[in-house]
C-alpha cells in the first residue's frame, strides 16, 4: 500500500522534509516512488506539486496524519484536519505513585525496628 509521508532530509538539528509517495511499510531511507514536494518546519514554507498529490490520491496513496494536515494547511485537500494522537508519558505519572508507596511502606517498618533497638539498648542499663 502506497503513502504520501514526509522524509527527513538535512542537517543535523536542521530538520528539513520532503513530501514522497513510498510504500506504507518501508523504511524512510529506501527510495521514494516520487518526490511530491518540500516542507521546511522552520520557517513554516512548503511547497507541494498539487497536481501529482491529487493524482495519487487518486491512485489509492493514503497521506500520514501530519501529511493531511500539512495538504489541509496548503489547500490541496479540502477536508478538516485530522487530530494527531501522541503517546502519553503515563510511565512517569505510574512511577511517581510507587515510589510514594515505597517509601510510605519502608517508614513504618523501620521505626519499630529503631524502637526495638532503643528498647534492647534501655534493657541493658
Amino acid at each position: 500500500m502506497l503513502a504520501i509521508k514526509l522524509q527527513r532530509i538535512g542537517k543535523k538539528h536542521q530538520p528539513s522534509y520532503r513530501f514522497v509517495v513510498a510504500e506504507k511499510r518501508s523504511k524512510m531511507a529506501a527510495p521514494p516512488v516520487e518526490d511530491l514536494g518540500s516542507y521546511n518546519p522552520f520557517t513554516k514554507a512548503s511547497s507541494v506539486n498539487k497536481d501529482r498529490v491529487a493524482y495519487w490520491m487518486k491512485m489509492g496513496a493514503q497521506p500520514t496524519v501530519s501529511v493531511h494536515n500539512l495538504l489541509v494547511t496548503q489547500g490541496v485537500v479540502a477536508t478538516p484536519k485530522k487530530a494527531v494522537k501522541m503517546k502519553k508519558a503515563e510511565k512517569a505519572q505510574e512511577a511517581a505513585p510507587e515510589v510514594a508507596v515505597a517509601t510510605a511502606a519502608a517508614a513504618p517498618v523501620e521505626a519499630p525496628a529503631a524502637e526495638a533497638k532503643a528498647e534492647a539498648e534501655g534493657g541493658q542499663s
